[in-house]
């Protein structure tokens, strides 16, 4: 299902991303001054048209002062109101062709107004960070903002010398002319919009762990006042990499890296190949040990294994807070099946409401969706046993690698992994609000040696 669109618009945000033709690279050229909190950019996407003739298209890019447009280097005609770059070519665009656009922008970015508050770019009282699930992308570079549209990036940011700039990918330049640095990094794995992160300010960089050959480089840019909390909170973070690619198997991007802003965060934000967490998720006592595993597993799930559109945002949640459970079990803390027994208890003395595979916007980000979906990756697990359950996780996160999934794919793909019917159980997970009994546990495995690995 790789590069696989959705046919129409986005049913939660029909006023975000274009279906009629998708972007295979953005070059993002960005010059960021953090005191009066400038932006300009440039940016230049390359991108192919769909199965019809393009006349017109857009970009989502919020209320900045724009400059030059082009498409294929010629002026189009184009209109910029309500957070929409609408543009038509001088001449309509051939089904399949490809073709480029070019758009120039600045002004003072600021979050874009949701029902979850400002999302996107944030200005911090020393830096800017960026945080854009689901629909912030635009508060800083035009895109086409839907989630099955992933694209390579290289972003390119110019800032005052004393700031670091951190993006996903790897750095490929670090040039400091007077007293400005430029900072130039590349991601070369599909990426949807709301998954480019960004942090500038002045953080110091430490090595989380010892890769090895073959292993996954880990790094972290923390305020200097919090390396001693951190050093303790995150410790445990290379072997829950271990961990991971021996359940979710190998890694998808090139490298991993990690945040700590000097502010507090509501929640850690995932993007790709990077987390985002805040002065609150250090405690130097790992009180918050089971959000590092779960902004760790979406690199699995939610940013290789993308959802084609929201409604399906469980496959994202469900997913990450299971793998919480993993790796609580295997770990030395309690069971997985003992945190669902607490979750389902949880979930049955709340409204009985939620419908997992198509929640509504309203509750797409309720904490019942979190749980429930946790709770319905153990029932299958209870359902397959582990012999079966875990090469299932890994042919998902295998066969749709860097690609777009939906609801009907995984229950698809957990019927092929099964040896028993799973349909009524799956309907009664993931489509009924009803919330069904709480399964049996699974038989007990014999444990793999690797099992204990994550222990301290």
């Amino acid at each position: 299902m790789n590069g696989q669109q959705t046919a129409g618009p986005d049913p939660y945000f029909p006023a975000n991303g274009d279906p009629r033709y998708r972007v295979h690279r953005y070059e993002l050229a960005l010059e960021y001054r953090p005191g009066p909190n400038r932006l300009a950019g440039t940016a230049r996407l390359s991108a192919i048209a769909g199965r019809a003739p393009l006349a017109e298209f857009h970009l989502n890019l919020a209320d900045f002062r724009l400059g030059r447009v082009l498409v294929d280097g010629r002026v189009p005609h184009y209109a910029h109101r309500a957070g929409r770059l609408r543009i038509r070519p001088a001449k309509p665009l051939h089904a399949g062709a490809a073709f480029t656009v070019e758009v120039q922008w600045s002004g003072n970015p600021k979050p874009v107004r949701s029902p979850w508050g400002g999302l996107g770019w944030e200005e911090l009282t020393d830096g800017a960070l960026v945080a854009s699930q689901p629909v912030g992308a635009p508060s800083w570079y035009p895109c086409n903002d839907r989630p099955s549209d992933k694209a390579a990036y290289q972003i390119s940011v110019n800032t005052p010398s004393a700031y670091t700039v951190v993006a996903g990918g790897r750095l490929l330049t670090r040039t400091t002319r007077a007293s400005t640095t430029t900072w130039v990094y590349e991601q070369p794995a599909p990426t949807s919009s709301y998954l480019v992160g960004l942090a500038i300010g002045t953080y110091q960089m430490v090595l989380l762990g010892e890769p090895g050959p073959g292993g996954v480089p880990q790094s972290a840019h923390v305020p200097p006042h919090l390396l001693p909390r951190f050093s303790r909170d995150f410790a445990r973070q290379p072997a829950m990499m271990q961990l991971f690619e021996e359940l979710f198997g190998p890694y998808p991007f090139g490298e991993y890296t990690v945040v700590v802003t000097d502010e507090e965060l509501d929640v850690p934000v995932e993007a790709q190949g990077l987390s985002l967490f805040g002065t609150n998720h250090v405690d130097g006592v790992r009180g918050s040990e089971r959000l590092v595993a779960h902004e760790l597993a979406h690199q699995w799930f939610g940013n290789s294994v993308t959802i084609a559109d929201w409604r399906h945002i469980w496959l994202n949640e469900g997913f990450a807070k299971y793998a919480e459970w993993l790796w609580s079990e295997r770990s030395g803390g309690r069971t997985a099946h003992e945190l669902a027994a607490g979750a389902h208890r949880l979930l049955a003395s709340q409204p009985q409401d939620l419908r997992l595979a198509d929640p509504g916007r309203k509750l797409m980000f309720d904490d019942r969706l979190y749980q429930r979906g946790g709770l319905a990756l153990h029932a299958v697990r209870c359902a397959l046993g582990d012999a079966a359950f875990f090469p299932m996780l890994r042919d998902w996160a295998a066969v749709h690698r860097h690609g777009v999934v939906t609801t009907a794919a995984f229950t698809r793909h957990v019927a092929r992994h099964a040896t028993e019917p799973v349909d009524e159980l799956l309907a009664a997970w993931l489509f009924e609000p009803a919330l069904p009994p709480f399964p049996p546990a699974p038989p007990a495995p014999s444990a793999p040696p690797s099992q204990r690995k994550g222990k301290s």
